[in-house]
C-alpha cells in the first residue's frame, strides 16, 4: 500500500510540473507570436510571420500536452485497469501532425514569395523585439527541457528543445532583416524556406519517436541491467532470463520475468522469494514487476550437468544463437527441455529445427522440448 500511495503522489507532483511549464510556455509562445505577426505584417516580411506562426504552433502543443497529461492522469477503471497513461503518447502524435502541417503551410508561402516577391520594411524597433524574442526563446527552451528531464517528460523535452532551435530559426529572420537594410538584398523568402524546413524535420522525428513508443523498442540498456542485478544478487536465484518490459505510459513500466531457482526449493519458499524480488524491484528502480516465471535446474546429478554443459556448447556453437538458458533434465522420464534466443539473423523455425535435430541426434532416447525466445532485452 504504502508503494501504491508514493507511486500517485509522484504521478500527481509529475502532471503538476508538466501542466505549469506548459502554461508558462502557452502565454510566452502567444506574446511572442503576437508580437511578430505585428511586425511581419506592417514590415511585409513573411520570415517574421512565418516565425509568428511557428510560436503560436508552438503553444498550440503546450496546450495539447496539458490535455493529454490530464487524460494521461485517470484513475484506472474496469475498461482500462492499467490506467491511460498511453494517451500521451497519442497526444504526442497529434502535437507532431500540427507541427508538419505548419512546415508544409510555411514551405508553400515561402514559395510564393520567390514566385512573387515583395520588399520587406523593417524598423529598428521590430529589430529590437525580435532579438527580445530570441533571448526569450533561449531562456524559454532552457527552463522547459530542464523541467522536462527533472520529471521524464518527453514532450517538454522535446518542446525544450524546439524552442532552443526556434531561438536559432528567429536568429537567422533577424540576420537576414539587417543584411537587408545594409545591402539592400532580400534573403527573407529564403530563410522562410530554411525555417519551414526545420519544421518539417521537427514533425517528422517527432512522428517517428511518438510511433516507435507507441510499437514498442528495445527497454533501455541501464534499466534491464538494474533489474538483472538486483534479482541475481538472492542467493537462489542462478539465472535471470526472458525480461520483458511493458510501457503504458511515461514513468509507467511493468515486466515479466523468468529465475532460474534450483530444483529443491519449496512452493512456500519460491512465494516468499518472488514477493521480496517485486518489492526489492520496484524500491530500486519504479518498475512493477508484475509476472515472475521459473526455470529449474538440477542439482545432485553429475551427469545432468555433463549433459547441460555438452548441449550448450553445440548450441552455442552457432552464431546467431545468442544464449541458452532453462535448461532441466528428468532422467527417470527422458524429457530434456531448454530455451533458446536467436538472433534476428535466421527464421526462429529454420534455427528451432537445426538445433532440434542436432541435439536429437545426439540424445536420441530423450524427448526433447525447445522453445525459441527473441533478443528483447540484451
Amino acid at each position: 500500500m504504502e508503494n501504491k500511495t508514493e507511486s500517485v503522489n509522484l504521478e500527481q507532483a509529475r502532471d503538476k510540473v508538466i501542466i505549469r511549464t506548459s502554461i508558462i510556455g502557452i502565454l510566452t509562445n502567444v506574446f511572442l507570436a503576437a508580437f511578430k505577426a505585428v511586425i511581419g505584417i506592417i514590415s511585409n516580411s513573411i520570415a517574421v510571420t512565418l516565425d509568428a506562426v511557428n510560436n503560436l504552433s508552438d503553444a498550440l502543443s503546450s496546450i495539447i500536452t496539458i490535455v493529454g497529461t490530464k487524460l494521461a492522469g485517470k484513475l484506472p477503471d474496469k475498461k482500462h485497469p492499467l490506467g491511460y497513461g498511453r494517451i500521451e503518447y497519442l497526444s504526442a502524435m497529434l502535437v507532431s501532425g500540427i507541427v508538419l502541417y505548419a512546415g508544409i503551410t510555411s514551405a508553400v508561402e515561402s514559395v510564393k514569395k520567390i514566385i512573387a516577391p515583395e520588399k520587406p520594411d523593417y524598423s529598428i524597433i521590430s529589430l529590437v523585439i525580435i532579438a527580445v524574442a530570441v533571448i526569450v526563446k533561449i531562456i524559454l527552451g532552457r527552463y522547459v527541457k530542464a523541467k522536462g528531464e527533472q520529471v521524464n517528460s518527453g514532450s517538454l523535452v522535446a518542446s525544450g528543445s524546439d524552442a532552443m532551435f526556434d531561438a536559432i530559426l528567429s536568429g537567422s529572420v533577424l540576420v537576414s532583416a539587417i543584411i537587408f537594410m545594409l545591402s539592400g538584398l532580400s534573403l527573407e523568402a529564403y530563410v522562410g524556406i530554411v525555417i519551414a524546413g526545420f519544421i518539417i524535420k521537427a514533425g517528422i522525428d517527432m512522428m517517428i519517436e511518438t510511433l516507435n513508443e507507441i510499437l514498442g523498442t528495445r527497454a533501455d540498456k541501464e534499466k534491464t541491467d538494474m533489474i538483472k542485478k538486483l534479482l541475481s544478487e538472492e542467493q537462489d536465484v542462478r539465472g535471470v532470463y526472458d525480461l520483458i518490459m511493458y510501457n503504458y505510459g511515461p514513468d509507467k513500466d511493468f515486466a515479466s520475468v523468468h529465475l532460474e531457482l534450483p530444483d529443491t526449493m519449496t512452493a512456500k519458499e519460491i512465494d516468499k522469494l518472488t514477493r521480496k524480488l517485486e518489492r526489492k524491484v520496484y524500491k530500486g528502480t519504479g518498475i512493477v514487476l508484475a509476472g515472475v516465471g521459473l526455470y529449474s535446474y538440477n542439482t545432485g546429478s553429475d551427469e545432468a550437468a555433463n549433459i547441460q554443459k555438452d548441449v550448450h556448447e553445440r548450441v552455442m556453437a552457432h552464431d546467431w544463437a545468442v544464449q541458452m538458458h532453462g535448461f532441466y533434465l528428468d532422467m527417470e522420464t527422458k524429457e530434456m527441455t531448454f530455451d533458446v534466443v536467436m538472433s534476428f539473423d535466421i527464421n526462429p523455425h529454420e534455427g528451432l529445427r537445426i538445433i532440434y535435430n542436432e541435439i536429437k541426434d545426439t540424445y536420441p532416447e530423450y524427448d526433447i522440448q525447445i522453445a525459441p525466445d527473441v533478443d528483447v532485452s540484451d
